[in-house]
């Protein structure tokens, strides 16, 4: 969905009612989906870009009005504003980890920040970053789910390798089945 928005101005003649006025409208029209799909990798690296692979087989989906998907790329810490104050994360990356390729891990954000954690993905140090600086500034998300899947091939190619392809329609699954519970269950108030 692309957005066109007005940005509040002073010109002069308009009071600092006009100015609010303006804010609020524009950041009604902005309101965030409650729940996000972020998917994070660089897609020149092969199957280091499975999560960016996964949004977009995503996109030909039709899902409800509440779910937003994002490309993030190599953002990193970059993605403060993408994961403030959203209801449910759901990232997808590729993460380095201590099984065989191909293994999809389901883990939380405090699993990013553990010493011992999961894995460490190219991207796993900023989104851990911008997900401490949401806590902190008192915006995080309520809850946050990382799938992470272990790459093959990190060589230079657009393509993934066979067997992560394989793995696309299972982490779209995965993701899913964690919207629909999202959507079942309330979040905190």
């Amino acid at each position: 969905m692309l957005l066109y928005l007005t940005i509040p101005y002073y010109n002069g003649n308009n009071s600092t009612i006009e100015l609010l006025q303006r804010y609020n409208d524009m950041s009604a029209a902005c309101s965030r989906c409650q729940i996000l799909v972020l998917g994070i990798g660089n897609i020149l690296l092969r199957d280091e870009g499975v999560g960016v692979r996964v949004i977009e087989q995503m996109q030909k989906m039709r899902l409800p009005d509440d779910v937003e998907l994002i490309d993030g790329g190599t953002a990193g810490a970059d993605l403060l504003d993408v994961l403030a104050e959203r209801r449910k994360v759901i990232v997808i990356d590729a993460v380095q980890a201590d099984c065989e390729p191909g293994v999809v891990l389901r883990f939380s954000a405090d699993d990013l920040t553990r010493p011992n954690g999961v894995g460490m993905s190219l991207h796993e140090l900023g989104l851990g970053e911008a997900l401490a600086m949401t806590r902190h500034l008192g915006c995080a998300p309520e809850d946050v789910v990382v799938f992470g899947i272990k790459p093959r091939d990190i060589s230079c190619g657009l393509e993934l390798s066979e067997e992560i392809a394989g793995t696309v329609s299972k982490v779209v699954e995965l993701v899913l089945a964690e919207i629909a519970n999202a959507r079942r269950h309330p979040f905190r108030e």
